[in-house]
């Protein structure tokens, strides 16, 4: 039985989700998905897309769980095998899709626009970054300034930086406007309530189960 405590925290959080979303595309390791889905509970940013398309598939739940210190568990998502499937959806759905990539049209965050609310943040594989159909598809680019040797930063550093750039636009702005419908957000605590009560169990064939079984045949050192 949850606390007055707890389930006072989980109101509070539910009716502070705000419109958005956040797209991975192609992520390989659900490591760097989990640091992401941690800064968009963070930023109360709900939604989060994955693309499956030149990867394996992960369950974003169950083998984020721990990388996203269990704020997978308090997040929605949706999934796609193809890029041109997901960011046409939401772009029929109304969304502005906004891409980061180092492209000829890209502006740098600090210049940047990001105040629609219905917002769709696009990030890359750890590697290849974003495909040229994502960076195609976007309505803007945008890039950080970079002075090192290295034109890129970790996936998860990337997304933190942006989504905190667009946190503060929101507050600027005044966040009531991005909040999700009222009816929408009395819906999600309802279903936090129901998430506490009842976490889900580690799925059969999910890369953390498969992980842990090879864990548990493991030959041990030797004396």
């Amino acid at each position: 039985m949850a606390t007055e405590e707890r389930l006072a925290k989980i109101h509070r959080v539910a009716h502070a989700r705000q419109r958005g979303i956040v797209v991975l595309e192609d992520v390989r390791d659900f490591h760097n998905a989990g640091a992401v889905m941690r800064t968009c509970d963070a930023f109360s940013l709900q939604r989060v897309g994955l693309i499956f398309e030149r990867v394996r598939t992960f369950d974003p739940v169950v083998d984020c769980r721990d990388a996203s210190v269990s704020t997978s568990l308090w997040l929605d998502f949706e999934t796609s095998e193809t890029t041109g499937a997901m960011l046409g959806g939401l772009k029929d759905r109304g969304y502005t899709l906004v891409a980061t990539a180092l492209d000829d049209r890209a502006e740098e965050l600090s210049g940047a626009c990001l105040d629609e609310p219905d917002i769709a943040l696009l990030f890359g594989n750890e590697h290849r970054g974003l495909s040229a159909e994502a960076v195609e598809m976007a309505d803007r680019v945008v890039r950080l300034p970079m002075g090192g040797m290295v034109q890129s930063l970790n996936l998860s550093v990337t997304a933190a930086l942006v989504l905190g750039e667009m946190a503060r636009q929101r507050r600027e702005r005044g966040l009531e406007q991005y909040l999700l419908p009222e009816a929408e957000r009395a819906a999600l605590e309802a279903r936090f309530i129901e998430r506490r009560a009842e976490p889900p169990p580690k799925l059969r064939g999910s890369a953390s189960s498969s992980r842990a079984t090879r864990r548990r045949h493991r030959r041990p050192p030797p004396e």
